[in-house]
């Protein structure tokens, strides 16, 4: 059977938002995925901004296919990015925007063992 854990974000102090400081790639890194369990990963992305923020999820590399792209619109409250994906192989999740330092990416993982 199964075992579930709720985890931080391997980048995130104490639980806190990890802000995104990065304008392109590579991204600022948001967690890194065990070796050999499962990360299902949550993200929710705050923007601080008065402007829409162009932001980029690097999942797990560079690539086209490894991309997502979305605007979080200005003073948005938590909007949820992405929504329990599943991540493993020691894969790092990063994200950057067009905008340093004003989008805050927060969530937690469920690591299955």
């Amino acid at each position: 059977m199964a075992t579930y854990t709720k985890l931080k974000f391997s980048a995130s102090t104490d639980g806190k938002m990890v802000k995104v400081a990065a304008t392109g790639t590579p991204g600022t890194t948001i967690h890194t995925a065990h070796a050999t369990a499962l990360d299902e990963i949550w993200i929710f992305a705050n923007n601080t901004s008065a402007s829409d923020v162009k932001l980029t999820i690097e999942w797990g590399g560079t690539a086209v296919d490894d991309l997502v792209v979305l605007t979080i619109a200005a003073e948005a409250g938590k909007v949820l990015v992405i929504a329990g994906e599943i991540l493993t192989n020691s894969l790092v999740v990063k994200a950057f925007a067009e905008t340093t330092n004003v989008i805050n990416i927060g969530g937690f993982v469920n690591r299955i063992l």
